[in-house]
């Protein structure tokens, strides 16, 4: 499990081999959570939080990373063992990979998929929703054309049609967002996408589970032995981490899903996010609420994924290993869609 530090003051320590956190009560004794290194899977240090030396210890010994994380939920940075995730092998032939036709055949694959992955929500909400049909349709056949001609993109690089599948890609997130907006209750109604800062509680909501998602699909992929700044369509900018920001399209629809429950189910309100200049953003409370959201969503078996049931977080992290193989060709095409 992910364990998130988010109030202020809070201490990690160790005491009788396992993780001690304190949170700090007003005017009380503070609240103490014992916690068995073999159940954590990472710290993540959303705010003012202190940690002892034994604690990092204790965490680098048994492969859990802790994670300080931006108040949009992006992580800042990362304490960690320094070890390679696999063989060095499979960076060699990701940087291949990143000019050529390999690179051409997973950039297709991971847009497609999260572009069908937004059709087949889109799809779900029209079996609840009868009388948007005719709107829900509209958007469905438009998608499921730039479906097809994602398919139909042809070259021996990725920068071949670079400009193209981002359109295509753009074009159907644009169309995505409106259906999302459109089914959404009046008051939680967006005017489009918005990122740092959000210009709405939706978006807001969003933008922090992106970060979370972020930081699972980074470790994922270092666990894989794969490189993060090294991706095929998004750039090569300073300190980007572009393999990230490839790799994590096709599960978008992990966090996408959970936040759009909780503003469907009216579990939002004021009280959960901040007014900042500009924009808004999510305060403890609203974290708390995403953050379960998101927990309980992500680590439910209930994907059948290679013949078992599985949670979306392994689904991630084995998506992330048989691509790797198919990098060093230990197996030949392992990709699967995914299903909601």
């Amino acid at each position: 499990m992910q364990v998130y530090l988010n109030t202020f003051g809070t201490y990690l320590h160790i005491k009788d081999d396992m993780f001690e956190v304190k949170i700090p009560v007003k005017d009380g004794e503070p609240i103490k959570k014992t916690l068995a290194a073999h159940k954590v899977s990472s710290f993540v240090l959303a705010t003012s939080a202190s940690l002892s030396t034994d604690a990092v210890r204790l965490a680098l010994y048994n492969n859990i990373d802790i994670i300080f994380a931006r108040s949009d939920g992006y992580p800042l940075g990362r304490v960690w063992h320094s070890k390679l995730g696999s063989t060095t092998k499979i960076r060699k032939q990701q940087l291949q990979a990143s000019i050529n036709e390999e690179g051409v055949k997973a950039t297709k694959n991971w847009i497609s998929e999260k572009m069908t992955n937004q059709l087949e929500f889109i799809k779900d909400l029209k079996k609840h929703r009868p009388q948007m049909a005719e709107y829900l349709d509209d958007k469905i056949e438009r998608i499921q054309n730039l479906v097809i001609s994602v398919g139909k993109l042809e070259g021996k690089t990725v920068q071949d049609f670079a400009e193209t599948i981002r359109g295509l890609e753009g074009t159907a997130g644009r169309l995505y967002f409106e259906t999302i907006n459109y089914v959404l209750p009046q008051s939680y109604q967006f005017n489009g996408r918005s990122s740092r800062p959000a210009k709405d509680s939706f978006n807001a909501f969003l933008n922090y589970a992106y970060g979370v998602l972020y930081t699972r699909t980074e470790k994922a992929l270092i666990l894989a032995g794969l490189d993060p700044y090294v991706g095929y369509l998004h750039r090569d900018d300073y300190n980007q981490k572009s393999m990230v920001f490839d790799f994590i399209e096709p599960f978008r629809i992990f966090v996408e899903v959970p936040v759009f429950r909780l503003f469907t189910a009216k579990k939002v309100n004021k009280a959960h996010i901040d007014e900042i200049t500009n924009g808004v953003t999510l305060n403890k409370e609203g974290k708390e609420l995403l953050i379960k959201a998101l927990n309980e969503y992500l680590e439910e078996d209930a994907i059948r994924y290679k013949n078992r049931n599985q949670t979306r977080a392994n689904i991630i992290q084995q998506e992330a290993h048989s691509y790797a193989n198919q990098l060093i060709e230990k197996t030949k095409d392992t990709s699967e869609t995914l299903y909601l």
